[in-house]
């Protein structure tokens, strides 16, 4: 009977161990796992918007806004789009459906601080019940924006805004529903919780992260990615191709620490994990098949409906899994820009486009991070048409960097940080603005200095 009651004891202290094993630190076994004694996460979840699919699927959102009983319907773009047949089709849908609505189009490509409270201001006017937003990811994360603090009056703008530039809370009460019909092929706005803006008083970009902004439905509609002109069809998938390389190479989810005391202190950005990871890897099969096609030929449908649906793919990639340093320093690049007109977009500001800044960085960062998963970085490096079978591990970052040379001399992007106006003497300013992008950066799989920025920054200004 000794011998019995040992034995339970023992098995019992099995149970309650701590296992170091990714298989069961990941919260596998049976026993309780308390976050009061772990450091890092133990588990994932996956959360991503309703997803609708097909040409032409934009005529059912008069029908979907009835079925959700809508009386005031909120609709957001850009005073560009706005004359541009996605708008048309939309319009046409509610107007054929009866449904009531108001039209906001003062949207900045590129949010700010500012134009995001304009925005905010226009919803807080009115009651809606329901919002739209047709355009790009700058015109869907204003959309959630104005949701947000339109359903929380007396809410301060930071209350909201990632750490440490904002406070971070959590979303606790409801929002409206929120229809995005992306007409970009990039962002994945439309399948994520997550607002991007620029902090105009500290030149940096920043952001809301949080399920619960996540839009309702997102109508993807081929058709609309036509209209996008050849340089907005580039930098957008150059948004797809990082967010996809970023989330599959990113911090595992069950070496991210804090772990949360609560499940609704999760992050969005959790690191990559195993569902992520089937979605990053295929987004990257899709765009390293169908990217150039869609950049050259804007009437080619069928590589344009590729990259729509590459886009939505990455964006539940990323938007479960994260990314790290290609976004982290990105923010800064869009910030600070001086006097660079980007060709293809309709703007009167300076504007450094945001798949631009991204990729701008990136032979530099994946070059930097293949040491702590070069298969990782092999593997992408193959997708994207290199030859790895003769190639060591220990090179697997110079690989994949000159993969993504190539890749982006043959869809004529410029030639790194120095052709978008910028030198040597901005990189302090730009490990500066990099340093607040911790919700990203720290997803990084290899940890980093403010040397190391500086180095990955002036390791950009050239890249050809």
């Amino acid at each position: 009977m000794a011998g019995r009651d040992r034995i339970v004891h023992l098995l019992r202290q099995l149970e309650q161990a701590a296992c170091r094993c990714p298989a069961h630190s990941s919260g596998l076994h049976h026993g309780t796992t308390t976050c009061t004694v772990r450091k890092t996460d133990y588990a994932f979840e996956m959360a991503s918007s309703n997803i609708r699919y097909g040409e032409g699927v934009s005529r059912e959102i008069g029908m979907d806004l009835q079925n959700l009983g809508a009386r005031n319907v909120c609709l957001m773009t850009d005073r560009n789009l706005s004359r541009l047949p996605p708008v048309k089709a939309v319009l046409e849908s509610l107007a054929k459906n009866g449904v009531k609505y108001k039209v906001y189009d003062n949207v900045r490509v590129e949010p700010t601080d500012v134009s995001f409270k304009d925005a905010i201001a226009f919803a807080k006017k009115e009651a809606f019940d329901a919002y739209l937003a047709v355009g790009g990811g700058s015109v869907i994360d204003t959309c959630k924006a104005a949701n947000l603090y339109a359903c929380h009056p007396d809410a301060d703008f930071l209350d909201f805004v990632n750490a440490p530039i904002g406070k971070g809370k959590p979303i606790t009460g409801a929002l409206k529903p929120l229809i995005a019909v992306p007409t970009t092929a990039g962002t994945g706005s439309e399948t994520t919780g997550v607002a991007i803006f620029d902090y105009e008083p500290l030149k940096a970009k920043t952001g809301i992260a949080s399920r619960a902004i996540r839009p309702t439905l997102g109508i993807v509609d081929p058709i609309h990615t036509l209209s996008m002109p050849e340089r907005v069809a580039a930098n957008s998938g150059f948004d797809v191709l990082c967010h996809a390389l970023e989330s599959y190479t990113a911090l595992p989810y069950n070496q991210r620490s804090p772990c949360p005391p609560n499940p609704i202190n999760r992050p969005a950005y959790q690191g990559s994990n195993p569902i992520s990871d089937v979605w990053s890897r295929h987004a990257l099969n899709v765009l390293a098949k169908y990217m150039k096609r869609a950049v050259r030929d804007p009437e080619d449908l069928e590589a344009r409906s590729s990259m729509h649906l590459a886009s939505v793919f990455a964006g539940i990639g990323f938007g479960n899994a994260g990314v790290h340093l290609c976004h982290g320093m990105s923010y800064p690049i869009a910030g600070n820009v001086k006097t660079h007109s980007a060709k293809g977009y309709s703007v009167e500001h300076p504007l450094v486009p945001h798949g631009l800044s991204v990729v701008l960085t990136s032979p530099a960062v994946f070059n930097f991070t293949a040491p702590m998963c070069p298969e990782r970085h092999l593997e992408a490096a193959e997708i994207l048409g290199a030859d790895v079978r003769q190639v060591k591990k220990a090179d697997a970052g110079a690989v994949l960097a000159d993969t993504l040379r190539r890749f982006m001399y043959d869809l004529q992007v410029e030639d790194g940080l120095g052709a978008v106006g910028y030198s040597k003497d901005d990189i302090p300013a730009l490990v500066k603005g990099t340093i607040p992008q911790e919700r990203v950066t720290k997803l990084s799989p290899r940890e980093h200095t403010e040397e190391d920025l500086s180095f990955l920054f002036e390791a950009s200004m050239k890249l050809y």
